[in-house]
């Protein structure tokens, strides 16, 4: 009964975890905070151990064939983010100032679009994607945080590159891919795994959601979250398409906000404290934004599988005249 309400759901092997652990952290915080091994399962401090997991059982089915492909790949979503969020960005600032439009700064647009969710994205590609889709997380982790929302503001020059946190998370894939490549029975007996964790990543990651941050950002806070799934998720989508060949249904993955943005505008307002009166709306509503795209990413994700199919769920072919025949032959 369960499996059946989670597949007719869309993206609901994730999204329905996600929507009780967001309800519980909101409504019900101490219940996830009881200690010991609920706490270490059913609450945000699960979700890095759960998607390290992932990491190590999606290395394992990676060849090292497929390295050229996850760097391309993943490489037209992490620039073409980069480009999107950026370009809105500064458009806005040029025309509007710091202030921007619709109580949306600049600061506020760059830091929410051109960071994305990587818990949401391979929890994504486990259900939809190919091992390639997965492995391109280790290239977008590199737009989780500061970095890419600085070099877009022109203080690059002041950024400081996360470079361990960056061989932190690459370090899982590739002792996945090292056993792997090593031992094919071991890729098999490991692989499936990956597909088990997702409804733990699901509620861990909804566990770090606060419902009230839609609240607090306001209309202006789900207006950034909306900017950052339709107008970034198209030109992503559009590139995926376009330059990798894809369906795009990576492109919608990938058009979230990180929950680590939050903390991008204070951080970008110490390199530039000419920003620093636009870090507290700015903060909320990156806040919101978090959650508006982790809720209506996986939605959009699924959709556009339905219409242009993905590895996991090829579109269904219409049967051919002869098959019709041999249909009514019988």
């Amino acid at each position: 009964m369960i499996m059946n309400f989670l597949k007719k759901v869309p993206a609901g092997m994730m999204i329905v975890p996600l929507l009780i652990g967001a309800f519980l952290n909101t409504f019900c915080p101490d219940a996830l905070q009881i200690g010991s091994l609920t706490t270490a399962v059913f609450s945000s401090a699960g979700a890095a151990t759960a998607m390290g997991i992932q990491l190590v059982c999606l290395g394992t089915t990676l060849q090292v064939k497929d390295i050229g492909k996850v760097l391309k790949r993943g490489g037209v979503l992490l620039i073409s983010k980069f480009l999107i969020g950026a370009a809105i960005g500064i458009i806005v600032g040029k025309v509007f100032g710091h202030a921007g439009i619709f109580g949306l700064s600049a600061l506020a647009i760059i830091c929410a679009v051109t960071n994305s969710n990587g818990s949401v994205y391979l929890a994504l590609m486990q259900t939809y994607g190919d091992d390639v889709d997965g492995g391109a997380m280790a290239l977008l982790a590199l737009n989780d945080g500061p970095f890419f929302t600085m070099i877009a503001l022109g203080a690059s020059g002041l950024a400081n590159i996360p470079v361990k946190a960056l061989i932190a998370t690459i370090i899982p894939i590739l002792v996945g891919m090292i056993l792997g490549n090593l031992d094919k029975s071991f890729s098999k007996f490991v692989a499936p795994a990956g597909s088990v964790m997702i409804p733990f990543v699901g509620f861990a990651l909804g566990a770090g959601i606060n419902l009230m941050n839609v609240v607090k950002g306001g209309p202006s806070g789900i207006l950034l979250g909306l900017i950052s799934l339709f107008v970034g998720g198209a030109f992503i989508v559009l590139c995926d398409r376009l330059i990798s060949k894809r369906p795009g249904y990576a492109g919608w993955a990938v058009a979230t906000t990180a929950g680590n943005a939050v903390a991008v505008p204070a951080v970008v307002a110490l390199a530039d404290p000419a920003l620093q009166p636009f870090v507290a709306s700015a903060t909320t509503q990156v806040a919101a934004a978090v959650v508006v795209t982790a809720i209506l990413a996986p939605l959009m994700t699924s959709l556009w599988v339905k219409k242009f199919g993905s590895p996991q769920m090829p579109l269904k072919t219409k049967p051919s005249i002869d098959e019709n025949a041999a249909a009514v032959a019988e």
